[in-house]
């Protein structure tokens, strides 16, 4: 099963319920993606040993002069405008390329091969029984769908039938988190009690749930502090409402140290298996933790 734990607003406690959940309900066929690619922090309360390390990116095109007749087919084909031609010269734009290979396969004359562009990297390696993935793009690139695709693919390529997946998703409702959560089992959304809080989450779930059609909960982080919209919204929505977490200093400074709080505070570890059993009441699965 894969559990996708993903937020509109960002500075929910979306990777504080990502990593408590992972540690609470553990296996030996465990996964934690941290697909947060362009800031990732889930490796600071893990604390994997990385054992793997790999450049991922786009394949743009290189271009042969001795071949390139500049007939200006490629920019033709070329959706995203990362390729165009100027009198006899054929101008790649990298950052701008998609990686589709449409310019390639036109090509009339063959003169367009692939090189691959590194945008960042995938490292892996183990925390305790957790088998651990992040993705890390790149200080100054512009797409991370494509490094959290090929995070996805290293990671769950060989996920078991009853295995368990947890995905880390980046705050927001664009491409990434599309690309993160899409396929998964269930969506976990961490919000707060608040106006920002609550527009967020709106947007998120009209994504997630009504045009992925991928089911979706709620986790009220700081709860206690804001108003009741984001409950009222829930109960109108039919969107079910499976854990509360308190604004609580002692989290505050467990977190501040790196220190999840199922460890600071052990009756949350309960909380979260609980909460994982309403998951898998929700989804139809019927997967055991230990």
């Amino acid at each position: 099963m894969i559990v996708a734990v993903a937020s509109g607003k960002g500075g929910t406690g979306k990777t504080t319920v990502a990593v408590n959940l992972a540690l609470s309900v553990t296996s030996a066929d465990s996964l934690f993606l941290d697909c947060d690619v362009e800031e990732p922090n889930a490796a600071l309360f893990l604390h994997p040993t990385l054992d793997y390390r790999e450049e991922v990116g786009i394949l743009v095109p290189q271009v042969d002069e001795a071949k390139c007749t500049a007939c200006g087919r490629c920019a033709e084909v070329c959706q995203f405008n990362a390729i165009a031609v100027v009198g006899q010269k054929v101008l790649v734009f990298p950052e701008l390329c998609h990686g589709c290979g449409s310019c390639t396969i036109n090509c009339p004359e063959c003169a367009i091969t692939e090189a691959l562009n590194v945008t960042g990297v995938l490292e892996s390696g183990q925390a305790n029984t957790i088998r651990f993935w992040q993705g890390i793009m790149d200080v100054g690139q512009a797409m991370a769908v494509p490094i959290i695709h090929q995070l996805k693919e290293r990671a769950l390529g060989g996920l078991p039938p009853d295995g368990l997946a947890i995905i880390d998703v980046s705050p927001g409702a664009a491409c990434p988190v599309v690309e993160a959560v899409n396929g998964a089992d269930f969506c976990l959304m961490v919000t707060e009690p608040t106006p920002f809080g609550l527009h967020d989450l709106r947007i998120a779930v009209e994504v997630i749930r009504d045009e992925l059609h991928i089911p979706v909960g709620v986790v009220i982080n700081r709860d206690g502090v804001g108003d009741t919209g984001v409950d009222e919204y829930c109960t109108a929505e039919g969107v079910p409402m499976l854990m509360r977490i308190p604004l609580d200093r002692r989290i505050a400074e467990a977190y501040s140290e790196g220190v999840p709080m199922v460890e600071t505070l052990p009756e949350y570890r309960v909380k979260f298996k609980q909460l994982y059993r309403q998951i898998t009441g929700h989804t139809g699965r019927n997967i055991m933790e230990e």
